[in-house]
Order: structure tokens, then C-alpha cells, then sequence
């Protein structure tokens, strides 16, 4: 159901706004609406502009909290909002302290990486860099060639330079050396190196030692450099660990305090030079406005208004759905559709009935049906999953559907079935001759949820007083009667019974899908509009014959889509019987288990998906399109409701 609600105007002197959201209004769920918007009538009025004091704070607490580990907390120490302060600023200071060593030890361990880097290539030379690099009349360079050119230099040129190239390592593409030659050829050497594609690399004399030594320098240092980074980044934990109670409470008080300084967004304050006010608006339960007045009821310092729905009409109310425990889940399905809109029909209960019905029928089982039950049941309990309730309320459905069939684990002989096996039941139809009954069980279903749907569809036109969708509409009581009327008939002549007279049938069928195809000019009359038809008068006839045959059509397509009830029924006995074919239970030979257990899982996990999904379907195609829109807003609580 929808929760009733209230717009209410809290107004008080402006300094006294803290202790009244405080005090008052954290206690209680209230959609705060923007009061400068609100009350536009109103002159004078200027929005309450103040810097949440409290917001970087809540950012910094905010962020060691999320590098907590996940665990288990009963209950948040409740910590004084100086302390929260004191506390998070402390603790600012001396993670700032760790992490500007991290930071330094980093950048030390990314410049070491990229010297490491520049001589791993040459690491295996067991001589003198700075010797190297400081030859007198010898000049030499590092770097790398390309593998092909680096075999054509030898081939074709290197035995007629005054070169010495030392290979030093090969990745398969690149060869990487040093090549060796005379100062006074250098240039000459230098350009046929460069002609062949070599890359030179700039090398720094300042690495200790042989390049050997250097490179193996420097890879110890770069290891105690990470045993360092672990060993600040593991005390890190550790310290918010050990002030794991301390930054939840604080983190509570610190989001507390900020939200209830951040209603100051939505507030006014009247321009007054002697005494300035604020005003706050917005909506709130029934329940919860009956509590808050009685509250505020000695209150000198506050003075409320309470505005009901049917006064207050400029905006729409927000929507908050209030429904038993049992059938809270399904929520998710009418909010994925959208939500009522204030006074219209919640259909939450209604989904929760039709939904586990129908998936029952279309997958019966009691083995897979215990199965979901008890799968869903244990996810909901530890996981948290919505989905994972509606599985095993479906999976109730599907166990008693089970028994009914007497299917159990796809073995049809352990159980007798109480009602009928759907692939064997038969029924003699006139007309149509044989035909599985659980298909004419689910065309019928499906014709008592039609109806039960226009009923819907005429109560909410009442509520909103709507006259075309109350009369005249294919789902208003035109559309009633003509569907009705379709329904009694067929009943009547599939059991053989006594049709109504060609004069009757005329007035239940002409009439009402005349008053369907005119529904548009006569609810225009009924108004006293002029004129009836607007437009050219034969452009609206064919229209509107058009349209009435499509109506005609959605009618015979809507009532055949409960057909898959039936077929899904069919199917999961057909699938099971190939499970157990494939595992030789039905020719009596030896039963291979596995095969069992894995077909199970199997045609469980797979049905119970499409299954689902195709329930899912009938529920939004051939129900809610009939009675529901879901245009409405959600009820959103500005604060957090203190426990």
C-alpha cells in the first residue's frame, strides 16, 4: 500500500534551525522539497546560504573508512561531534605523516626502477662503467639494433669497420650491446650504426662499480625499498584497524551533522530587518506528522503547518510503499516498471500473488521447488538479495505445484499426482476436439486476470476521476462487458450449455465496442465540449475503426500469451524425461546419478531463469499495460532516520 502523506511548512528563528533538525526532524522521514519553489506566492522570501562546516571532515573520515577491512559491526559507538572532530583531524595529521613517507619511498623506488631499467639490458658486463664511458682515445655507446639489421651488419659491413660491437642480451626482436671504435673514426662509425637502424641510449656515469654490481645494487635496494612500502602500508591498516569503533562513530556523528547542515539548502528565510526566520517544506507520513506535532506540540520555538493532498494540488506527492514483510520483495518488480503515483493502485500485492502463481504452474517440481526455496532463502539471509526472496516465494509455489502434478526431481511415479500430469491430461473441447487441459486451465486463468485487471483499470479512473477511462475505454466498463460477455459466452459453449439470443449477444458485444470506438466525442458530450468530433468527421471514423480493430486484436493476442503457462508446464516434464532417458532411469537399466544431479541443475537453473523471465513478461505486457502507469516519484528521506 501507499503510505499516506502530508505537506508540511516548519518555520522558527533562523539561528534555532540546528536544534529543530536535530531534536526533530532526524527522528522522522521527510522528502524536503525546495521552499523558495514551494512558495512562489510569497514575497520576500531568500534562500539560508551557509558552507557546510562539516563536509571536508566528512570527506576525510569517509575515506579512512573505506580502507577498513570488511567486517561485522553490532553496533556504532555514538561520539560527541567536538571528539569527531578532534578525532578525524588527529587522525588526518598522522596518516598524513605516513603517507608523505610512502610517497617519498615511492618516488625513490620509481627513479631506482628506471635506472634499473636503462642497464638491465647490460647487466651481464662485469666491468667499470665510469671506465667505459671515459676512454681516452676510444669512444663507445650503448643502445640497441633491430635482430635483422644487427645480422646484416655482421654479414655485410662489420668486418670492414674499425669496430667492436659486444652483444650483451637478445629479447628476439632487439640485440643489445655496446659498440667500440676509434675516436677519430667516430663519426663515420657512428652514421653507419645509425644507417643500420642502432638505437643509442644515454647511460649516466653515476651507477657504483661494474655495471654487474651496479644492477645487482640496485636491485637489493629496490627490495628493501618494497619491504619498507609493505611494512607502512601494513602499519596503516593495522592503526585503522585499532580505531576501527572510533572512525564509525565518527563517521556516524560527522554524516549526521552534515546532512542536517545541508537542509539549509532547501530552506528560505523571510527578509525581515528586526527578526529573520526560516521555513522548511516538505512531505511526511500521516503516521510519522501525527508524532512530530505532538512532539512540537510546547515547543515555543517552532511552528508547524499540516496541509492534506487534497488541499495542497500544485505538486505531486511522493510515493513510499509500506507492504507486509512477506511480499517487500516483490517492490522491485513494480519500481523496475515505475512507481504508483500518489492515490493510484499499488500493485505489490497483487504481483506477489500472480508472480509465485504463475511460476509455480509453468515450473512444478517439488524436488527443484525445495530447491529454490531453500537456495533463496539462504542468499536472502546472507546476501542481502532481493531477488533471492522472490526465488524462493516462487519456489513455495513451484513445490506445491509439485505435488500437484506429482512431479519430484523429474520422476513421476514417486508421488501421485493430486491434480494431473501435464503432458498426459486431456480435455474434450466442442469444436477444437482434444486438447491438454493445463492449456485451456491457463487460457481461462488468463481470461479471469484480464478482467480482474479492467476492474483495477476502472478503480483507479475512479479515483482520479477520469469519465473516458471510467466508461467508455476497452479497459473501462465498455471494455468490461464486451470481455466479460466474450468470456461467458465461450464458457457457456465449451460446457454445452444454452446461448444467450442473437438480441442479447447484439447489446453485449455492438454496444460496447461502439462505445469503444466513440469513446473520444462522447466523453466530449458527457463534458458538454464542443464540438464532439474534432477534425474532419470521416478521417475520424476510419481512425477510430482502425483502432477498434486493434483493440479487437490486443484482446485475442493478451489472452493467448497465458498459453505459455501451460506449454512451460509441458516442457519441464519434457525436459526432465530426457534427463532421465539420458541417465537410463526410464528404460529400468542402471541409473547413472551423475547424469541425474547435473540434468537437475541444469533444467533448474536454466527454466527457473526463462521461466521467470517470461512470468515476468505476462506481468508487465498483459497486466500492468492495462490498469498501471507508474509515473510516480519516490519518497526520498533527506536525513536518516536515528533508530
Amino acid at each position: 500500500m501507499i503510505e499516506k502523506m502530508k505537506f508540511i511548512s516548519i518555520t522558527g528563528p533562523k539561528a534555532d534551525i540546528d536544534r529543530v533538525v536535530s531534536k526533530y526532524l532526524s527522528k522522522y522521514e521527510i522528502h524536503l522539497e525546495n521552499a523558495l519553489s514551494e512558495l512562489t506566492s510569497v514575497q520576500n522570501l531568500t534562500p539560508y546560504i551557509e558552507i557546510n562546516p562539516y563536509k571536508e571532515s566528512l570527506q576525510t573520515i569517509t575515506g579512512f573508512y573505506e580502507e577498513l577491512e570488511p567486517g561485522s559491526q553490532s553496533s556504532v559507538p555514538e561520539i560527541p561531534l567536538e571528539k569527531a572532530l578532534e578525532f578525524t583531524a588527529n587522525l588526518k595529521e598522522e596518516m598524513s605523516q605516513k603517507s608523505l613517507k610512502q610517497k617519498n619511498l615511492e618516488d625513490l623506488q620509481n627513479s631506482l626502477t628506471e635506472s634499473l631499467k636503462i642497464i638491465q639490458p647490460f647487466h651481464s658486463m662485469d666491468f667499470p662503467l665510469s671506465s667505459l664511458l671515459h676512454f681516452q682515445f676510444v669512444s663507445c655507446h650503448f643502445g640497441r639494433i633491430e635482430k635483422t639489421y644487427y645480422e646484416k651488419l655482421k654479414k655485410y659491413i662489420y668486418d670492414d669497420l674499425d669496430t667492436v660491437f659486444c652483444k650483451c642480451d637478445d629479447d628476439g626482436q632487439y640485440v643489445w650491446g655496446i659498440y667500440f671504435s676509434p675516436r677519430s673514426q667516430m663519426d663515420k662509425i657512428d652514421a653507419v650504426y645509425a644507417s643500420m637502424h642502432f638505437e643509442q641510449m644515454e647511460i649516466p656515469d653515476n651507477y657504483p662499480g661494474t655495471v654487474k654490481e651496479a644492477y645487482e645494487a640496485l636491485t637489493r635496494k629496490l627490495k628493501d625499498i618494497q619491504t619498507d612500502l609493505e611494512e607502512i602500508r601494513a602499519g596503516r591498516t593495522r592503526r585503522l584497524e585499532e580505531l576501527r569503533e572510533e572512525i564509525l562513530g565518527s563517521k556516524e556523528a560527522l554524516e549526521l551533522l552534515s546532512a542536517s547542515f545541508d537542509v539549509r539548502r532547501l530552506a528560505a528565510c523571510t527578509d525581515n530587518r528586526r527578526d529573520t526566520f526560516y521555513i522548511l517544506c516538505g512531505w511526511m507520513s500521516d503516521r510519522d506528522t501525527q508524532k512530530f506535532q505532538k512532539e512540537i506540540m510546547d515547543d515555543d520555538q517552532i511552528f508547524c503547518i499540516v496541509e492534506d493532498y487534497s488541499v495542497y494540488k500544485e505538486k505531486q506527492p511522493p510515493t513510499k510503499l509500506r507492504n507486509p514483510r512477506i511480499i517487500r520483495p516483490f517492490e522491485m518488480y513494480v519500481k523496475m516498471y515505475g512507481l504508483p503515483s500518489y492515490g493510484e493502485f499499488d500493485p505489490t500485492w497483487f504481483v506477489a500473488l500472480t508472480y509465485s502463481l504463475i511460476f509455480g504452474t509453468m515450473f512444478g517440481d517439488v524436488g527443484q521447488g525445495l530447491c529454490l526455496v531453500v537456495g533463496g532463502a539462504l542468499l536472502y539471509r546472507f546476501r542481502k538479495m532481493t531477488l533471492a526472496a522472490i526465488i524462493s516465494m516462487a519456489g513455495i509455489f513451484s513445490t506445491i505445484f509439485g505435488f500437484l502434478y506429482g512431479s519430484f526431481f523429474g520422476f513421476e511415479e514417486l508421488l501421485p499426482a493430486i491434480w494431473l500430469k501435464p503432458k498426459e491430461a486431456m480435455t474434450s473441447l466442442p469444436f477444437i476436439g482434444q486438447m491438454n487441459t493445463v492449456f485451456v486451465v491457463a487460457i481461462a486463468f488468463g481470461m479471469f486476470l484480464i478482467l480482474v485487471t479492467i476492474v483495477f483499470h476502472i478503480i483507479n479512473a475512479i479515483h482520479s476521476k477520469d469519465l473516458e477511462n471510467i466508461l467508455f475505454d476497452q479497459n473501462a466498463i465498455a471494455g468490461l462487458v464486451f470481455y466479460g460477455s466474450l468470456v461467458a459466452v465461450i464458457v457457456l459453449y465449451m460446457t454445452g450449455k444454452k446461448l444467450p439470443a442473437a438480441g442479447v449477444l447484439v447489446v453485449m458485444f455492438l454496444i460496447p465496442l461502439l462505445l469503444i470506438m466513440l469513446k473520444e466525442p462522447l466523453t466530449r458530450l458527457v463534458q458538454k465540449k464542443q464540438p464532439a468530433i474534432e477534425g474532419s468527421k470521416p478521417m475520424f471514423f476510419v481512425q477510430s475503426f482502425f483502432e477498434l480493430f486493434e483493440v479487437l486484436l490486443s484482446y485475442f493476442s493478451n489472452t493467448l500469451s497465458f498459453v505459455r503457462m501451460g506449454a512451460f508446464a509441458v516442457s519441464h516434464a519434457a525436459m526432465m524425461e530426457v534427463v532421465l532417458m539420458l541417465a537410463g532411469a526410464a528404460n529400468g537399466d542402471s541409473v547413472n546419478w551423475l547424469v541425474i544431479i547435473l540434468g537437475n541443475i541444469f533444467v533448474c537453473a536454466m527454466e527457473g531463469l526463462i521461466v521467470g523471465i517470461q512470468v515476468l513478461r505476462l506481468e508487465y505486457y498483459e497486466m500492468f499495460s492495462r490498469f498501471y502507469k507508474g509515473d510516480g516519484r519516490e519518497f526520498k528521506p533527506f536525513l536518516r532516520k536515528k533508530a
